[in-house]
């Protein structure tokens, strides 16, 4: 490989695979089951949720929609108590299904958006890339090796590093791909927070090009939400917002980085 020209890490869920139906579907069965069958968030009010830029642990998230729920029916909080862990089972059992071993849950039926062949293109073109995830480890390695068969590539998941918008995991990411402090580096995710943790990276690491895309979950993209959605991801610092990862191609990349 000649000497490389930039770094792309890239969020999974919403950037990679589709999880409108999955993680997504899980939360909404999480939240129903914990209120009794009272209440089931829209994608919607999950992504107002998301927009808040703080609840990109799906379990978490969960629990603060229930909460919220039973807030509005008047018992505050401190009152309720949501067994955490029995949480975090339920949703697995959804997410994962019931066999621990081969994966029979929402998780195999999550639609892929990215390809083998485009990330082959990058290496191609001296683009170094790799994965910045608040997913479960197992769950990414599942979509990355499983689903689109690649060797060991270079991934910090949630067990790896504080949550996002934080960008130590990017940071992880990066200098196991990289160790000179010189190229520079895009980062593409679905949420606000994603593109938080690219406002975040260049306070610290001001000297570098640090560059935030975003990309249009599917769940929005032929609803009428998508313009507002958009909007928020440029609003948190997303300096173009596509339709689908792939649409990054090498030349959009040597456009960004030498504008």
């Amino acid at each position: 490989m000649s000497s490389p020209q930039a770094i792309i890490i890239f969020d999974i869920d919403g950037v990679v695979r589709d999880v409108a139906g999955s993680y997504r579907r899980a939360l909404a069965d999480t939240v129903e089951q914990f209120t009794q069958g009272a209440y089931r968030p829209t994608p919607e009010a999950i992504d107002d949720l998301k927009g808040e830029g703080i609840w990109n642990n799906d379990w978490e998230a969960s629990r603060e929609l229930i909460y919220r729920y039973f807030e509005g029916q008047g018992k505050p909080r401190k009152n309720l108590e949501i067994d955490y862990e029995e949480l975090v089972a339920f949703f697995q059992s959804r997410y994962r299904g019931s066999d621990s071993h081969n994966w029979n849950g929402y998780i195999a039926q999550e639609p892929l958006l990215m390809s083998k062949n485009y990330l082959d293109s990058l290496t191609e073109n001296n683009i170094l890339w790799g994965f910045f995830s608040g997913a479960t480890r197992d769950s990414a390695e599942y979509v990355l090796q499983h689903r689109l068969e690649l060797l060991s590539p270079v991934l910090v998941a949630m067990e790896d590093a504080p949550g996002k918008p934080d960008p130590t995991g990017l940071f992880s990411a990066i200098a196991q791909l990289y160790e000179e402090n010189t190229l520079p580096v895009v980062y593409v995710g679905d949420t606000v927070a994603d593109m938080q943790t690219i406002t975040k990276a260049k306070i610290a690491q001001p000297e570098r090009l640090w560059l935030a895309i975003g990309v249009l979950p599917p769940h929005v993209l032929s609803s009428s939400r998508s313009q507002d959605y958009a909007q928020r991801l440029q609003e948190a610092g997303a300096m173009m917002v596509l339709n689908n990862v792939e649409e990054l191609s090498q030349q959009v990349i040597q456009n960004l980085i030498t504008t």
